[in-house]
């Protein structure tokens, strides 16, 4: 066997070094994210009692003014977590500007003048879309599923006894952190298509021949994420499928020959 050109080498040894930078480049960028993330969650915790009375607020408004009820906590380090995973939660949202920034200082030098053009509009969306998604369950969806949910007490005339909510910090926090992400998640579904959509890996006609399917996804994952109440699933099935649509069209025009050629 010949031995390798010193052209081989010199290409080989060009791809190791490149590899190597992109890995360079890589740390630094997850690393600031990871300083960002971390100054937020600090931050968000000095002010946890007020982004706590924030998250609570649907909850106090649906029980009512003088209500005697009120959140508890069993353990005696779930306080102290909860306050945690609060600060955490809001640390997510204050750095997610930062992040954004961090990924698109990596993949903006590997990308044309008309391809950073044509991205920027999905990176500025996609926090805008998240944002849309959580206040859409946030100012809309707990209160009345919250007033629907307290709809089940009673005052034992009918029950012989009592039936009284005692809901714990913990698992209502929980409640509320995981319904804001998944309506949030949710919404980047046209960035993911007309992404998709973009690259040529799925077309208008496509996503018009599988609604059906997507409309029976869409019930399914909101069955999935949302609590087992029919009004929780259709207010996240119902954005999906119409967000689903705005995708086709967002699309349908992104492959007219003029869009095309600009």
């Amino acid at each position: 066997m010949s031995a390798p050109s010193h052209e081989t080498t010199a290409l080989e040894k060009d791809r190791r070094q490149t590899l190597a930078g992109h890995l360079v480049e890589l740390r630094k960028r997850l690393l600031w994210s990871l300083v960002a993330l971390l100054v937020a969650t600090g931050v968000s915790f000095l002010f946890v009692e007020d982004i706590y009375g924030f998250l609570v607020k649907p909850l106090a408004q649906a029980m009512g003014p003088g209500d005697s009820q009120r959140l508890i906590y069993t353990g005696l380090t779930e306080a102290f977590f909860t306050y945690l995973k609060v600060s955490f939660f809001a640390g997510i949202f204050l750095s997610f500007p930062v992040m954004a920034m961090q990924i698109w200082k990596f993949i903006a030098p590997g990308l044309y003048k008309t391809e950073k053009h044509a991205f920027l509009p999905f990176l500025i969306a996609t926090p805008v879309l998240f944002f849309a998604g959580a206040a859409l369950v946030y100012y809309w969806l707990m209160p009345v599923a919250w007033q629907f949910f307290l709809s089940f007490q009673s005052d034992g005339g009918a029950t012989a006894l009592p039936i009284q909510l005692e809901a714990r910090v913990g698992e209502y926090l929980d409640l509320v952190m995981l319904l804001i992400f998944a309506f949030g998640l949710c919404f980047q579904l046209p960035v993911l298509l007309v992404l998709l959509g973009r690259a040529g890996i799925v077309t208008s006609a496509q996503l018009v021949k599988g609604r059906r399917y997507a409309i029976v996804i869409a019930f399914v994952v909101a069955a999935f994420l949302t609590p087992p109440d029919v009004l929780s699933q259709f207010a996240l099935a119902i954005p999906i499928i119409l967000l689903y649509e705005v995708s086709i069209l967002v699309i349908r025009y992104l492959q007219t020959p003029s869009a095309r050629a600009e």
